[in-house]
This record gives structure tokens, sequence and C-alpha cells, in this order.
């Protein structure tokens, strides 16, 4: 997006948190591959959609620092709790002391391993789900979160327009694969409603029947 658009947008958008504001400069300082973070502006979205369905429980692939599952955990309903998975151990006592700090202490679950298998292991049922991990894996991560998603629930899958890499079919770069092969899979799909919205790098929106 347009660095001066965006700056407008920001703008005439409710402020930042300044907890968030903080998460997103510390990782930006702090670890590699910063971008990752989800940003003010898709983390206000996810905060209005998590808000407007409020939800009892959410999953999240990929926690990286924090920010998104913050978000997400705004929108829960009293007593709901979200688990998030991350498969890089080192970011989890980070993104941890964030959580506390937001006040989500006893909200939000962290599970650290490949979301392929443990989500399978997870006795609950979702209201929500958020896919941001691993682009190659992104049709195994629905396969084995379909099952677990409660009638009428929505799931959330970012990074589906990769950048504008997925207008190249003949690819063989296997992240951009693994998002074109979803976006292919989900428009198949007979039981659920789709829509791609273009914000930043592409979130999918998905309801389950």
């Amino acid at each position: 997006m347009n660095k001066e658009l965006e700056r407008y947008i920001n703008e005439h958008s409710s402020p930042e948190d300044p907890l968030l504001a903080e998460l997103y400069r510390e990782t930006h300082i702090r670890f590699v591959n910063p971008n990752m973070s989800t940003g003010s502006m898709q983390g206000k979205l996810l905060e209005f959609i998590s808000g407007m369905i409020n939800p009892g429980t959410i999953l999240e692939i990929g926690t990286f620092t924090g920010y998104s599952a913050i978000c997400l955990a705004k929108g829960l309903r009293k007593g709901g709790k979200l688990y998030t998975i991350e498969i890089n151990d080192e970011l989890s006592e980070f993104s941890r002391s964030y959580f506390i700090r937001a006040g989500f202490k006893d909200t939000i679950v962290q599970l650290t391993g490949s979301a392929i298998k443990i989500i399978p292991s997870l006795n609950t049922t979702f209201d929500l789900a958020y896919i941001d991990g691993d682009k190659r894996e992104y049709i195994d991560y629905y396969k084995v979160i379909i099952g677990k998603m409660k009638p009428g629930a929505f799931i959330i899958a970012d990074n589906v327009l990769w950048g504008k890499k997925v207008l190249d079919a003949d690819t063989r770069d296997n992240q951009t694969r693994g998002i074109i092969e979803f976006n292919e899979m989900i428009r198949e799909q007979k039981n659920i409603e789709k829509v791609i919205l273009p914000i930043r790098d592409g979130i999918m929106l998905i309801r389950v029947d």
C-alpha cells in the first residue's frame, strides 16, 4: 500500500494501543523478519472482527511476537480462551510478557510445536480461527482445523495475495505455491462462504456452514 495512503488510514482510524505500539517497535528492534508482525491497521481489523463475532474460543496458528493474538483476544467474550500455536520456542517468553501486560495472562494459552500435530489433540471447538503460519502448510492447517470449527464459525487466513505473487501461476517458489494451492482449494469448497480483502498482503474471510 502507498505509504501516504496508509498514514491517512491510520490517522482516521482509532489509535493504536500504546502497548501494541511498543510491541511492534520491540519486534522490529529484536527479531529477524519483523515484517511478520501484524501492525496497527490489520490488527485493528482483527480486533473488530473478533469483537463482532464475540467468540468464546479462538485458535491462532502462528503467534510470532503476539501482536495479532492480543488483538483477537480483545474480542473474546467473558471467560473465553485463545489458543495460539508457534513453532519457534525462542519467541514464547517475549510474547508471554506482553500477554501478561495486556491483561491476558489466563486468557491466552500458548502452545509450542507443529500446529498440524497439536490441533487434533485439542479437546475443544472454535468460533474463530486465524491462519498465519508456514505458507507451505496452509492446506494442511485447514484440513486439521475445519473439523474443530463450530457451525457458523469463521476462519481468517492471512497473506493470501502474497505480494501479488499469486498471479504467477508458473512459480516454483514453495511458499507461493502453498498459497496458490490453498486459494484454489478454498475456491472449490461448496460448504463455506469466502471473500478476499486486499488489505496489506491479502486477508481471506471464510464462514463455515
